[in-house]
């Protein structure tokens, strides 16, 4: 009998598979929740592309081009970070009016996935401004824009990635500037770590103040606007509630409460189950320039070494062809000036070294380091000691929440594939620097369920504080 994977690489085979899901998922709404839900699910040429970290990508043939080199000595060398540049930015920069132009074209592309026009709006010589003033029939005739596409570029609220807050809509000069000092809020006390757990607990963890020099926070121009208020913006938008440092999505009634969810620990994992696990980096961190893959096989390493330095977000991906953890992978990414300025760093963890889908995961969907577990360390400690594992069917085809995770990112427009193991699931780990442990850690319970970015960024703030007044401390 042929393997699901087997099966879903025919592409006559994936039609058949998305009307299926859709089938389910409306049954599964009709008969367990009482919903009903109408699902439009495409497969082709028509299927929308997230758009690329690639920097390469972002400038095209453009005339930002030629500012590749400069860009890279003034430290705007990813995309998240020079879609933030702003107007004094951009004359610190000697760009010109047209630079200027292209620029905004091609950041308001990328947040449509619509890059595929990019180099054809550039050369009009038209700001952002007229080319949105431009009727349908202009933007069909003169850039042979399909009809879907032309919605997603005439709605200026909706783009497919999510938007920084206001305070990052117009930053900072460079990521090497400092904050501007601001008054810090609800200080509190610092409680003694458990160094026999060896993991931080929650009454260590307190807001952060602003007010000490940080080299990787953006300064804003033009207005009195701080950090924290960015933080506020994520929670009060995604009705933030903590959980606590071990965290999971709900689970849902499956085949109308004849199938029990896999239970999930609800315990952090101690911090020797992760600090002696060997990983191997399959990638560096995408800059300007950078080579695709490590071209020499690196050796093993303790996983330790990565957070010695510097707090980490460790993203454990279950399967980086599946549609749900490149939509994951790049969303958070998509932040990543967010993290540069709480000095946290992103890691990906993959459980299977396969090179094609590496290469087609980095930088695309991913542009932080990637590495590989191979003895699945991570993985088993976000298992409690051993791997999470579920079937397709019951796991995702009777699941009416891992259903809506693939709708939620099939509307991201993402790709996908079937290649490799996909039932390990996976999670997401944000560990102190040192051995001050692990702070937060989430499970993916159900197939595509994400770490809520307003947890993930809270925790990190409040390592960021946690470690400035260790430093103050000993001063």
């Amino acid at each position: 009998m042929r393997t699901i994977s087997a099966f879903m690489r025919d592409h006559s085979n994936q039609a058949i598979f998305y009307s299926f899901i859709t089938s389910m998922s409306i049954l599964n709404n009709k008969n367990c929740i009482q919903e009903k839900t109408t699902i439009e699910l495409t497969w082709g040429s028509s299927v929308q592309k997230m758009a690329s970290f690639s920097i390469e990508v972002f400038v095209g043939n453009g005339l930002l081009k030629s500012l590749l080199p400069k860009l890279l000595e003034e430290g705007w060398d990813d995309v998240p970070t020079l879609k933030l540049m702003n107007s004094e930015d951009m004359d610190d920069m000697n760009m010109t009016q047209q630079q200027k132009d292209a620029l905004g074209i091609r950041s308001y592309l990328h947040d449509r996935a619509l890059m595929q026009y990019a180099d054809k709006m550039e050369v009009t010589d038209k700001s952002l401004t007229e080319l949105l003033h431009f009727s349908k029939v202009e933007l069909s005739t003169i850039f042979a824009m399909k009809r879907g596409h032309i919605a997603r570029f005439m709605n200026r609220t909706t783009p497919c990635e999510s938007p920084f807050p206001v305070p990052y809509a117009t930053p900072a000069r460079r990521r090497s500037m400092i904050a501007s000092r601001t008054n810090s809020i609800n200080k509190s006390k610092l409680s003694s770590t458990d160094s026999r757990s060896n993991s931080i607990s929650m009454s260590e963890l307190s807001p952060i103040d602003f007010s000490r020099r940080s080299p990787r926070i953006p300064k804003p121009l033009g207005r009195n606007l701080t950090l924290e208020k960015s933080i506020s913006d994520f929670k009060i938008r995604d009705g933030y509630v903590f959980k606590g440092k071990v965290a999971s999505m709900p689970a849902e009634a499956r085949a109308c409460g004849c199938i029990k969810p896999p239970p999930v620990v609800d315990e952090v994992a101690p911090y020797s189950a992760i600090e002696n696990i060997s990983v191997q980096r399959l990638t560096p961190e995408y800059k300007v320039g950078t080579e695709r893959l490590v071209k020499t096989k690196a050796p093993p390493m303790k996983a330790s070494e990565i957070w010695h330095d510097k707090p980490t977000v460790l993203l454990c991906i279950r399967r980086p062809g599946c549609i749900m953890c490149r939509a994951e992978a790049h969303q958070l990414y998509s932040k990543k000036p967010l993290f540069d300025a709480l000095g946290v760093q992103l890691i990906a963890v993959l459980h299977e070294c396969i090179e094609s889908e590496v290469k087609d995961f980095w930088p695309r969907y991913w542009g932080g380091v990637v590495l590989y577990d191979k003895g699945m360390g991570f993985f088993k400690a976000l298992g409690g000691g051993k791997l999470l594992k579920e079937k397709f069917i019951p796991g995702f085809l009777l699941n009416p929440r891992a259903i809506a995770n693939f709708k939620r990112a099939k509307a991201t427009g993402v790709q996908q594939n079937f290649n490799g193991e996909g039932e390990i699931k996976g999670g997401l780990f944000i560990l102190g620097k040192g051995k001050t442990g692990i702070a937060y850690q989430f499970i993916e319970r159900n197939f595509g369920d994400w770490a809520p970015f307003s947890e993930v960024i809270e925790i990190c703030n409040q390592l960021k504080d946690r470690q400035q007044r260790k430093s103050e401390s000993l001063i």
